[in-house]
């Protein structure tokens, strides 16, 4: 199997909560990247789950929070990938931060950087011919 992924992963195991509107799933998050998360799979997990969900999770022995704006792009029965649509700018910093100190080297995370604002950019265009 080919890994497609253009952007770093960070490794970060931490409790998560994945929610849509009152519905909330707890969950473990397994990495973390400025794309997206993979998270390990809620037990009780809809089948045909879609739409857009809020995925939250604190930075180890700390109070800040990181919240995101997921969607699901695969799953397989013990994970679930996240494709991030939206962050705000707090949690884009620290995860901004916690991706340079895990790549070590200034230059890769603006390599990083660019490709995910390119891949926004393609993103938005292809919704907006579908639209």
């Amino acid at each position: 199997m080919v890994d497609r992924r253009r952007f770093f992963r960070v490794v970060f195991s931490t409790p998560a909560l994945l929610s849509q509107g009152e519905q909330q799933w707890p969950t473990r998050l397994l990495d973390l990247s400025l794309q997206g998360a993979l998270v390990e799979r809620p037990l009780d997990w809809p089948l045909e789950a879609s739409g857009r969900y809020e995925l939250r999770f604190c930075l180890a022995d700390s109070d800040i929070e990181l919240r995101m704006e997921v969607e699901p792009t695969h799953a397989d029965p013990s994970r679930l990938g996240l494709y991030c649509h939206h962050i705000d700018i707090d949690s884009a910093s620290h995860l901004k931060r916690l991706i340079e100190l895990n790549v070590g080297s200034g230059e890769l995370l603006q390599r990083e950087l660019a490709h995910l604002l390119e891949e926004h950019l393609e993103h938005e265009a292809s919704q907006r011919s579908h639209d």
